[in-house]
């Protein structure tokens, strides 16, 4: 399962022609989606360094929306949707390739349960990095005593680079 941004696209071609496996492609996992206004805008641009300065509040404020930009709410929502999407797959292992704030959005999702609000979300991603080429683990499973639910394994493992 790819997003189907281009870089996303082109990791998991890449990984389907080690794999033999074909690419599903899934608006679920794109990054989180900025105003049209901005894209392709440099952030030296004044209209739209104004514009993501606004969007990067909506990210951390509940109801509030700048433009058609994805705000706390919507990105929040996403994440649901896609953690509910993986979790009726039939496969018992599979790849997803997506983004780093969607991916951080995700694990704060898995990690703080219904207690994510704006603010711990804010913080989290002011705290947790996420850099490229990254691997995380997550598996939907039991533990001990304890009923499955989604838990965090590796977050952005890098060595697959180590030779």
């Amino acid at each position: 399962m790819s997003s189907t941004q281009e870089r996303a696209k082109q990791t998991a071609e890449a990984i389907a022609s080690k794999t033999h496996k074909p690419v599903e492609l899934s608006e679920l996992f794109v990054e989180r989606i900025k105003p049209k206004s901005i894209d392709g805008k440099p952030y030296e641009d004044t209209d739209a360094s104004a514009v993501w300065r606004e969007w990067e509040k909506s990210l951390a404020t509940r109801g509030y929306k700048v433009e058609d930009g994805e705000n706390y709410d919507d990105v929040v929502a996403r994440a649901d949707e896609a953690l509910s999407y993986l979790q009726q797959r039939d496969e018992t292992a599979f790849v997803v390739v997506s983004h780093g704030h969607f991916i951080r959005t995700l694990i704060a999702r898995i990690l703080l349960g219904p207690e994510l609000n704006s603010v711990s979300l804010k913080r989290f991603y002011d705290l947790i990095s996420i850099e490229n080429t990254g691997i995380t683990v997550l598996h939907f499973r039991e533990a001990f005593e304890e009923p499955a639910c989604w838990r965090l394994w590796s977050l952005n493992d890098h060595a697959h680079f180590a030779e």
